[in-house]
């Protein structure tokens, strides 16, 4: 099958490697603007492309771009972690259609930062394949998988075992997609949560006298904890101080 690969991070990685397995063609590849890229040299080289068949996101806007695809004739197109909007323009050039890798439980947490609104607003969390429409991750979905919210999960481990889920399920249905038989569900628009990008800004400033819960202040701090960052800060004699927590079952500290 011919594909139009957009791709980023470690699943768009391992989409590539996969396809390229499965013997289809990869007639063009996506990628993200150099400050966004994640693993994009490691990405190319999977897609086995030339250079000319590479264009980064931004460069969707132009017709000339647009009409380089329509040339290329992709069967389907793939987006696998891809960070930018396609127009009805782009969508409707493959007879396949397009499908989506969204690392949320659609038809909750549209949008960005799916990862976080799971802790906060006790959502459920999860990974859906689903086609491509006009909208922000409203296309009928092909599959879904739900992953499960722990009470030691921070927001950075949710996001790092939804790419280890996002990643199966795309193999796990691909070869329905491939063969025309995958299913086609419409999403509950009424279950729908959507966020922006600048939605987490507000969870990050933490007033200290505000009248609120313990359980509400630990899911916003956990949600925006990270490895490699911390988001969630207060304020304090003109200082911003940042916080984040350790979560364990067990009562042993480590020391560093």
């Amino acid at each position: 099958m011919d594909v139009l690969l957009l791709a980023n991070n470690s699943p768009g990685l391992q989409v590539a490697e996969y396809l390229r397995a499965q013997g289809e063609r990869i007639v063009g590849l996506g990628i993200h603007a150099p400050e966004k890229q994640r693993l994009t040299q490691e990405i190319i080289a999977a897609a086995g492309v030339s250079p000319d068949r590479i264009f980064e996101g931004p460069a969707l806007r132009k017709a000339s771009t647009v009409e380089m695809i329509r040339a290329w004739k992709p069967e389907i197109i793939v987006g696998a972690f891809w960070g930018y909007i396609l127009k009805p323009d782009v969508i409707e050039i493959p007879p396949a259609g397009c499908i989506n890798m969204h690392p949320g439980y659609l038809p909750y947490n549209r949008g960005m930062n799916p990862n976080v609104w799971p802790i906060v607003e006790r959502t459920p969390a999860g990974v859906t394949i689903h086609y491509v429409d006009p909208g922000i991750d409203t296309g009928d979905i092909i599959a879904r998988r739900e992953v499960p919210v722990l009470p030691t999960d921070t927001g950075g481990t949710l996001y790092d075992r939804t790419l280890v889920e996002i990643v199966d399920l795309f193999k796990e249905i691909w070869p329905s997609i491939r063969n025309g038989t995958a299913p086609r569900v419409p999403q509950e628009g009424h279950l729908a949560t959507h966020h922006r990008a600048a939605d987490v800004d507000g969870l990050d400033h933490l007033d200290l006298d505000a009248p609120t819960t313990a359980r509400d202040v630990l899911n916003r701090i956990r949600a925006r904890t990270y490895d490699d960052r911390t988001y969630a800060y207060f304020e304090e004699d003109g200082r911003r101080i940042y916080v984040s927590v350790a979560l364990s079952e067990s009562r042993e500290r480590s020391h560093h």
